[in-house]
């Protein structure tokens, strides 16, 4: 509290209106990581040195396939083999560790349990671009948070040039829960820059992202409180689960919802369990305030800027724990649309790399050996063994279809047994993981589509082909996922209402 004849602190609308501040807020959001941290920014993709290494490395491989292209071909695919073996040994490794760990638990009577005067303040910041269809959805989820009104600030975070959802917004301006920001418009137009301005008019002590679409578990702020209560000081974030409300719409949602379930509630886990850098999901994310103003906050310039922030947290020296408490999104239920959206994950995780590879000598100081392990084979690994599947399957297509000679010269010796394990062990461990994760989340809805995933990951490489095509050429560019796509929820399963 304030001392008698303290300045005040200005509020949230004496700051929007303060052309002065608004302006110094953007310069922030857009120039703050790369000024003060700028090995910490994405801005630049590739350093000079990742340039002339990238150009040394194309240019030998190109020269060796001239000269001897058979046993250059069967290098790369012996290389390539043994990053598939490492790669399903981690992940059946973390994987183990997320069933038999799990994520932090917080029930609801000792969430409820807190009493007001001891919950910290919150700020909870929703960034949105041009989608008017699911304002209307979010008074209603955010009115669902069981928190006190008078602790919880609400910033709905828009465009300034983006006047459809302003106007279907406008309906907001009775509602005291919830404060509209316009963004200004300037480059790069991305998620983690809109988050950054709304951060300067945040006064909470711990901040959450949601999505505007978002529906999190009504006790989710409180959970995140206790956790941090009974944290280690180092834990300086919380990730909630990710789910979907329209998981059975077709196919693919039903692939994508399989998707989230192992990877948030177990994998994540995993992870978590080994102090490894957690990738973080885009939302339900809760950070305390203090770390965002220490490590710069959102890099704009980053695709996957949760991702990114993740490592910097480990990097810190500071860590994140998974909380089992969901937040329902809506599931791409167009094969484009989720393309869109899984090329840019995949193009953000190879940015992160590049970005904190830039000093190898002191994230392995910081990170340690196994984190820079796991770091590389998650941030790194995950897009390029998705792009080289499409290779792989192609090579078994040539294989199966009468052409065993050509193909046995690409695999010499050891690696073709490594590269046989790979294909039946490897394959058959994804599938099982899948199921596994089916059955803990008792989603049996799900099981048949687990059979059939192997047409997903067909996607995946799609995707991951196009993610680190546009890295090449447009880095930064923030490809938007389309939303209001799915079904009207159904009554009975706490989804009453339509979003679409």
């Amino acid at each position: 509290m304030a001392e008698p004849g303290a300045a005040r602190e200005p509020g949230v609308a004496e700051r929007l209106a303060d052309d002065e501040y608004c302006a110094a807020a953007l310069i922030e959001a857009v120039d703050g990581l790369r000024t003060r941290f700028p090995d910490a920014s994405a801005s630049i993709a590739f350093t000079r040195t990742q340039k002339i290494a990238g150009a040394v490395v194309a240019a030998v491989v190109l020269a060796c396939a001239i000269a001897w292209p058979i046993p250059t071909a069967a290098t790369l695919v012996s290389a390539m083999t043994a990053v598939y073996i490492l790669a399903l040994s981690d992940r059946l490794l973390i994987f183990r560790r997320g069933l038999t760990s799990g994520p932090v638990v917080i029930d609801d009577d000792l969430a409820r349990s807190l009493p007001d005067d001891a919950l910290p303040a919150y700020t909870v910041l929703i960034p949105a671009y041009d989608e008017p269809e699911v304002v209307g959805e979010l008074i209603a989820n955010m009115r669902a948070l069981e928190y006190p009104p008078d602790k919880v600030q609400i910033l709905l975070l828009l465009e300034a040039d983006d006047t459809v959802t302003i106007e279907a917004a406008r309906g907001l301006d009775d509602d005291e829960s919830v404060t509209v920001v316009l963004v200004p418009p300037a480059e790069p137009r991305t998620k983690p820059k809109a988050c950054n301005y709304g951060l300067a008019f945040a006064n909470g002590d711990i901040v959450t992202i949601y999505d505007a679409e978002d529906e999190p578990d009504p006790l989710q702020l409180r959970r995140v409180a206790a956790a941090f209560a009974a944290a280690d000081s180092d834990v300086v974030c919380i990730q909630g689960k990710l789910s979907f409300h329209n998981a059975t719409d077709n196919l693919l949602t039903k692939w994508f919802t399989a998707d989230y379930g192992i990877w948030f509630g177990f994998l994540l886990p995993g992870i978590m369990a080994s102090r490894s850098p957690i990738p973080l999901g885009g939302t339900s994310n809760h950070f305390r305030r203090s770390l965002l103003d220490e490590i710069g906050a959102w890099d704009p310039h980053n695709v996957t800027e949760d991702a990114d922030l993740g490592v910097r947290i480990a990097a810190r020296g500071y860590r994140t724990e998974v909380l089992d408490s969901v937040t329902l999104e809506e599931a791409n239920v167009d094969g484009i649309n989720w393309i869109r959206q899984r090329s840019r994950w995949y193009k953000g995780y190879m940015q992160t790399w590049l970005v904190h590879m830039r000093h190898p000598v002191r994230l392995w100081r910081t990170l340690g050996p196994v984190g820079v392990y796991r770091f590389t084979l998650l941030l790194a690994g995950t897009p390029v063994i998705a792009c080289v599947n499409m290779a792989f399957w192609l090579i078994l297509l040539t294989w199966v279809t009468g052409e065993p000679r050509a193909i046995a010269a690409l695999f010499p010796g050891l690696f073709y047994y490594l590269a046989l394990i790979s294909l039946i062990l490897g394959n058959g461990a994804a599938v099982y993981m899948n199921i596994i994760a089916i059955r803990e989340d008792d989603r049996s809805e799900l099981l048949g589509s687990a059979l059939l995933v192997p047409a997903y990951w067909v996607m995946m490489s799609i995707a991951a082909i196009k993610g680190m095509w546009q890295l090449l050429v447009s880095p930064s560019y923030w490809e938007k996922t389309a939303h209001g796509l799915a079904t009207p929820k159904k009554s009975g399963d706490g989804d009453e209402e339509d979003v679409s």
